[in-house]
C-alpha cells in the first residue's frame, strides 16, 4: 500500500491545539488557513509522489563509503533536490536569508509528512535546520551572512557533532580541542561518532558544528566551546574553496535508517570558527537540539502514521478464521484483538500528533505572543513529552503493525518490519527518552510546578465544557487529572534520585492525560466526525486506565530499583 499523507487529520489536529490563533499576531499573520492548505498539499504531494518511493530503496541499498567517498542511497539524490527546489529547508527561516518565515507549527506538519514518507532522508534537512537556528542565534554576524542563505536554500546541508566514544550523554567528557591559530580561526582535532549525514554527495559542501574545548578550558561542559567547521573552505564568494582537513573514517552498520550516513568523523587541525562566546558551546548547541528534540518526536508520529496505514490496509485485505459481527469484512481486521490494536495505535498516532503540533504551537507563541514567559515555559515542558512520546508511539506503533501482519511482518519483504528499525533509534538520539523523562522531572519542575499546573488547569477546562454531553467521559479525564496533580506534588518534594525513579511513568501518564483532553475537545469541536468521538471514547476508556497505576509507581520512589545491588542484579 502506498503512503497517503494524512492531511485531512493534520488539520483538524491543528484546529484541535487552536492554531488559528497565530494568524492573530504580527508575525505569523500571512499564516492563513488557506496558505496552510495550500502548503499541506504541496508537502503531500511531495510526500507521497516523491520521497516514498525512496523508502524501500534506502532501505535495502543503503550509504556507502567507497574510497573515501560517501555515496547515497538510489533516487536519494533527486529526492533532496525536490527538497531543496521546493524550498523546504528554510519553512521557518528568516526571510532575509531566503527562508519563508513561516511558523514551526506548520513545519511539523510538513516534517510527519516527509518522515512518514521516508524517515531516513526526511533527517538531513531536520539536522541542517537545528543548525539554521543555532547560528540564527549564536553566530557573528559575518558567519551568519556567508552561512545561513546557503543553508536555508538547501544548497549546503549541517551536521551536529557532539558524541564520542566515552562522551555520549556525559558531554562534558568529551576530549575533541581547538587550539587558536592566530588568525581568528582555529584548529579542531577529535573523533565524532554516530554523524548523522556527517558525509554524503548530496551537496557540494556540508557544514559541521563541532564540540571542543580550547587549551584553557575548564573540565565539564562549562569548558567546551562550539565550533563552524566546513568540509570545503569557501572563499571570499561563498564558494566552496579547499578540502578542510576532515573526513568520515567509516560508516556504521546499523538496526535501521540504511539510507542515513551515519560517519564516524575524523578533525585533524581542521580550519573552524567560533560560535558563540568562548566555553559556553553547550548553549548554542541546545538551541539546536531543543528544536531537533521537536523534529524527532515528529519523526516518531510520521513513522506511526506509516506504519499504521500499512498494517490497516494489510488487515483489510487478510483474511483468516470467521468473522463473529454482523456484516464483517471478512477480513482479520473484524477479530477483536485485532480492532485492540487498530484502535491502540489510531489513538496513539492522534495524541502524538496533537501533542507534536501544540508543542511547535508554544514555540510559535512564544516568538510572536506580546507576553510571551509563559508560552515559553509551557514549549518547555511539552518539549520533553513531545521527543520520548512521540518517538515510543513510533515504536509501539510500528511493533503493532508487525504483530497485525503476523509472520508476514517478520517477513523483511512485506516492509512492515522497517518502519520499526528505522524508527528505533529515535529513542536514542537526541537525548535518550529517559533522559528527555529526567529532564521533565529535574529542570522543568523548578518553577514550583507552575508549568505543569497550567497544563492540567487546561485539562480541567476541557473536562467543564464537555461535562454535561459526556458524563462519563469526563469522570475518567477528570480522575486522571487529579491522579497526575498528585504525582506532580509528590515528585516537587521528593529527592532527585526518587524523581528520577519515577520520570519515565510521570511522563507517559502526563502525555496519556494530554491525549485524553485533545481528544475530547476534538469529538466536542467536530461533533460530526465519527472517528474523532470513537477515538476519544476509546482512549478515556482503555488508555487512561494506565494513569492511576502509572502515577502510583511515580510514588514509588526510588527504593524497589536499588532492592538487589548490582552485582546480584547482573548476574
Amino acid at each position: 500500500m502506498a503512503y497517503r499523507p494524512p492531511v485531512e487529520e493534520i488539520i483538524a489536529s491543528m484546529r484541535v491545539i487552536g492554531a488559528d490563533r497565530l494568524t492573530a499576531t504580527d508575525l505569523f499573520a500571512e499564516a492563513t488557513q488557506e496558505t496552510v492548505e495550500a502548503i499541506l498539499a504541496e508537502a503531500a504531494k511531495l510526500a507521497a509522489e516523491v520521497l516514498a518511493p525512496l523508502q524501500r530503496a534506502g532501505d535495502l541499498q543503503g550509504a556507502r563509503l567507497e574510497n573515501g567517498v560517501v555515496r547515497s542511497s538510489p533516487g536519494y539524490m533527486q529526492g533532496y533536490a525536490a527538497i531543496r527546489d521546493g524550498g523546504w529547508v528554510g519553512i521557518t527561516a528568516d526571510p532575509e536569508h531566503g527562508g519563508m518565515g513561516l511558523p514551526l507549527t506548520l513545519a511539523t506538519a510538513v516534517g510527519e509528512m516527509m518522515s512518514g514518507a521516508c524517515v531516513a532522508l526526511a533527517l538531513n534537512p531536520l539536522l541542517t535546520q537545528g543548525q539554521i537556528e543555532a547560528l540564527t542565534h549564536h553566530a557573528s554576524e559575518e558567519i551568519r551572512a556567508l552561512y545561513l542563505p546557503r543553508l536555508v536554500s538547501g544548497e549546503w546541508t549541517g551536521t551536529m557533532n557532539l558524541t564520542e566514544a566515552q562522551a555520549g550523554s556525559d558531554v562534558g567528557a568529551l576530549r575533541a580541542v581547538a587550539v587558536p591559530n592566530g588568525d581568528g580561526t582555529y584548529a579542531v582535532s577529535g573523533q565524532k561518532i554516530f554523524i548523522t549525514w556527517g558525509d554524503h554527495d548530496l551537496t557540494p559542501n556540508i557544514v559541521h558544528l563541532v564540540l571542543a574545548r580550547l587549551p584553557d578550558g575548564p573540565k565539564g561542559t562549562k569548558g567546551i566551546s562550539l565550533f563552524l567547521v566546513p568540509k570545503y573552505i569557501p572563499d571570499a564568494e561563498g564558494n566552496p574553496g579547499p578540502a578542510n582537513s576532515l573526513r568520515a573514517l567509516s560508516l556504521e552498520h546499523k538496526l535501521g535508517m540504511h539510507g542515513s550516513a551515519t560517519a564516524v568523523m575524523e578533525f585533524d587541525g581542521a580550519t573552524g570558527w567560533l560560535v558563540g562566546a568562548p566555553h559556553d558551546g553547550m548553549a548554542a548547541m541546545f538551541t539546536m537540539m531543543n528544536a531537533a528534540r521537536i523534529g524527532v518526536g515528529v519523526q516518531g508520529l510520521g513513522v506511526a502514521e506509516a506504519a499504521m496505514q500499512k498494517a490497516l490496509a494489510y488487515a483489510l485485505d487478510r483474511r483468516q478464521g470467521r468473522s463473529l459481527i454482523e456484516g464483517g469484512t471478512g477480513s482479520i481486521i473484524d477479530h477483536a484483538d485485532v480492532r485492540r490494536m487498530a484502535m491502540t495505535m489510531r489513538a496513539l498516532t492522534a495524541t502524538a500528533r496533537a501533542l507534536c503540533l501544540d508543542t511547535a504551537f508554544s514555540h510559535d507563541m512564544a516568538r510572536a505572543a506580546a507576553e510571551p514567559a509563559a508560552w515559553e515555559a509551557r514549549c518547555a515542558f511539552l518539549t520533553p513529552i513531545c521527543k520520548a512520546f512521540g518517538t515510543d508511539v513510533g515504536r509501539e506503533v510500528s511493533d503493532l503493525g508487525i504483530q497485525i501482519h503476523g509472520g508476514m511482518g517478520f517477513i523483511e519483504e512485506t516492509g512492515a518490519a522497517q518502519y520499526w528499525r528505522d524508527v528505533r533509534v529515535a529513542a536514542i538520539y537526541e537525548g535518550t527518552n529517559g533522559i528527555q523523562a529526567m529532564d521533565l522531572v529535574a529542570r522543568k519542575l523548578m518553577d514550583g510546578g507552575a508549568a505543569a499546573r497550567g497544563l492540567l488547569e487546561e485539562v480541567a477546562g476541557t473536562v467543564a465544557d464537555a461535562r454535561e454531553a459526556e458524563p462519563a467521559l469526563t469522570v475518567a479525564l477528570e480522575t486522571a487529572r487529579a491522579e497526575l496533580a498528585r504525582a506532580t506534588d509528590w515528585l516537587l518534594d521528593a529527592p532527585l534520585n526518587d524523581r528520577f525513579a519515577g520520570a519515565s511513568p510521570y511522563l507517559r501518564a502526563f502525555a496519556l492525560v494530554l491525549g485524553g483532553h485533545y481528544l475530547l475537545r476534538g469529538a466536542r469541536l467536530m461533533p460530526g466526525d465519527a472517528r474523532q468521538i470513537a477515538l476519544a471514547r476509546f482512549h478515556i476508556r482503555q488508555l487512561l486506565a494506565q494513569v492511576p497505576s502509572l502515577c502510583a509507581t511515580v510514588c514509588e520512589g526510588a527504593a524497589p530499583l536499588y532492592a538487589l545491588d548490582a552485582e546480584a542484579l547482573a548476574s
